[in-house]
């Protein structure tokens, strides 16, 4: 006599490094582009607006450093003396640290300025939505 009862067997959905895919099978198979199409868009994270942070020193020495740095090799390629270069980059390092840092402030004191106008405009709005 055969026998009736079987145990179920599943498809094996486990990768060669050993992952296993939990999540289940969809209701119909997915065509090749569309497939393709998701795992472009599956490494991409959602890019929105950057957000500046609070300005600080440290930050605007680094900023400052490169760019003193970067005003002495140029200086130094376009045939001018080293040690007159290194002149000039410390002079540019004096000028461009508080630079970079009042520009730093500059555009976090705006977006936070952006911000607190986005959310009186939400509150304004929940406020006539409920009267």
């Amino acid at each position: 006599m055969a026998q009736t009862k079987k145990k179920r067997r599943r498809k094996h959905r486990g990768t060669q490094g050993g992952r296993i895919d939990t999540r289940p099978a969809r209701g119909r198979a997915r065509s090749r582009a569309e497939a393709q199409s998701r795992a472009r868009n599956r490494g991409k994270k959602k890019q929105g607006p950057r957000t500046p942070g609070p300005a600080s020193w440290s930050g605007a020495l680094k900023k400052g450093g490169v760019a003193a740095v970067l005003f002495v090799v140029l200086l130094t390629v376009f045939g001018q003396n080293p040690v007159v270069s290194l002149g000039v980059g410390l002079l540019m390092l004096g000028f461009y640290v508080p630079m970079a840092f009042l520009m730093d402030r500059f555009f976090y004191q705006r977006h936070l300025r952006k911000e607190a106008q986005k959310q009186a405009e939400r509150e304004a709005q929940r406020a006539g939505a409920g009267s």
